[in-house]
């Protein structure tokens, strides 16, 4: 299923042409109406007439979240306010928060976007979406909201929480499509069964559309098994648009860019320097059709890779690889680079533990010590300590092997950790306090 055929489809000449042409718009429009942009560009020695090619781009400097946090709250905006009709922004819990803004062209454009994303993954008119995501300055549930009526589907705008509610109106409404973060999904798919409710039986749901939060190879499967349904990943940020930058297909092998929207980069996050196609690093996005708020080479801390080849659904835009993790996500514990994603693979193979866990970090003198909470699938286990001591090991011997690192595991009772309605939070490190 399609969208916008003619342009999902489109060759790779015909992209790089509009793209081409989109650049060159987008950095006259900001170095006529930004001042940060300006004085940027004008440092750089490259101003709106000196973008002769897509080569071009990598001489423009990169723009982080800091600009944004420096330009609070309208500083960024390329046009005036009597033009914004929408204002979304971050939780600002680090400081103030990073403000973007919408003109009616904006969000024509952001949920045509998303429009193509979802029917990708093969949700149209005869669906029923129910949005999980908590309503707000948050721009994921009216992302997703106004692209699904978009295409048709009847839209419960239920906000995240109250999970048996959740349920009873998935039941009584028939929802076949549920929008939330993978891990809400997992608590979802996890009072379910508390509940009592089949997958199939009690329950219609076939499509999830998850964003918001990393998702492993593990956690997909596990919610596909409990819920019964394809768990399809969209990847987005606020600062360039939200979601609607890339998404699956029912291929499930990579996430499509809306490459006439948005232009991908790979760069090594040590040196800033462009990587070859194909090699892991930091994402970098450039935003071709923003008005309010256009964003030039904006380093997300986000790692993948990016794949060229056309997906077997048809589409040629470039796809990119699920993100392996952030770079400040990244624990360096004892001289080693940890990501809670490589844990959560280790974890997912051994099937006496659920997918819930905590990455507990201390430091002891001068010596990092981690230790990894993780529940059991089963509590009556805590009473069969020989076998808990067993299985510890066994579980620290495996992480040992993927990350090279000796650390502590604990087994802890069935549903005793957190549960989170929105991002999970899977890290507590004790040597920032």
């Amino acid at each position: 299923m399609f969208f916008e055929p003619e342009i999902e489809t489109a060759s790779r000449d015909r992209i790089e042409a509009l793209q081409l042409k989109r650049l060159r718009e987008t950095v006259r429009r900001v170095y006529e109406h930004v001042p940060m942009y300006r004085g940027r560009l004008d440092e750089a020695g490259i101003g709106p007439d000196g973008i002769r090619s897509l080569d071009d781009l990598r001489r423009i400097p990169f723009t982080v979240k800091e600009d944004l946090r420096q330009n609070y709250p309208f500083g960024m905006f390329a046009t005036p306010m009597r033009d914004v009709v929408r204002i979304h922004a971050s939780s600002g819990t680090t400081g103030k928060p990073t403000v973007v803004g919408y003109t009616k062209e904006d969000l024509s454009t952001w949920s045509t976007c998303m429009a193509r994303l979802i029917t990708a993954t093969g949700v149209g008119p005869d669906d029923i979406a129910q949005v999980a995501f908590g309503y707000g300055l948050f721009t994921g549930a009216f992302g997703l909201h106004y692209a699904l009526e978009k295409v048709g589907c009847a839209v419960v705008p239920i906000s995240a929480g109250n999970t048996e509610k959740q349920l009873m109106l998935m039941q009584d409404f028939g929802v076949t499509v549920l929008i939330s973060t993978p891990s809400y999904a997992q608590y979802i798919a996890e009072t379910a069964q508390k509940m009592g409710l089949v997958p199939g039986r009690d329950l219609k749901l076939r499509v999830g559309l998850f964003g918001g939060e990393a998702c492993s190879d593990a956690m997909r499967q596990d919610i596909e098994r409990r819920m019964g349904m394809i768990a399809t990943q969209n990847y987005g940020l606020s600062e360039v648009v939200g979601p609607g930058i890339s998404g699956e297909c029912e291929c499930q092998s990579g996430l499509h860019f809306n490459e006439d929207h948005f232009i991908p980069e790979v760069i090594d996050p040590d040196t800033g320097r462009v990587l070859p196609v194909g090699e892991k690093g930091e994402l970098v996005l450039t935003a071709l059709t923003k008005q309010a708020l256009p964003i030039l080479r904006y380093r997300t801390k986000d790692l993948t890779r990016l794949i060229p080849e056309p997906c077997a659904c048809g589409r040629t835009h470039m796809r990119m690889e699920k993100v392996l993790g952030r770079i400040d996500d990244m624990l360096i514990i004892r001289g080693v680079n940890v990501f809670p994603s490589q844990i959560e693979e280790v974890l997912a193979s051994v099937e006496e533990v659920g997918p819930n866990y905590e990455i507990v970090v201390t430091r002891e003198g001068y010596l990092d010590r981690m230790q990894i909470k993780v529940e059991l699938n089963d509590s009556s286990l805590l009473e069969r300590f020989s076998h808990l001591e067993e299985l510890e090991n066994r579980i620290r011997q495996r992480i040992r092997t993927v990350l090279g690192l000796d650390v502590s595991v604990r087994l802890v009772e069935h549903q005793s950790l957190k549960r989170f309605e929105g991002k999970a939070k899977r890290v507590t490190d004790l040597r920032k306090l």
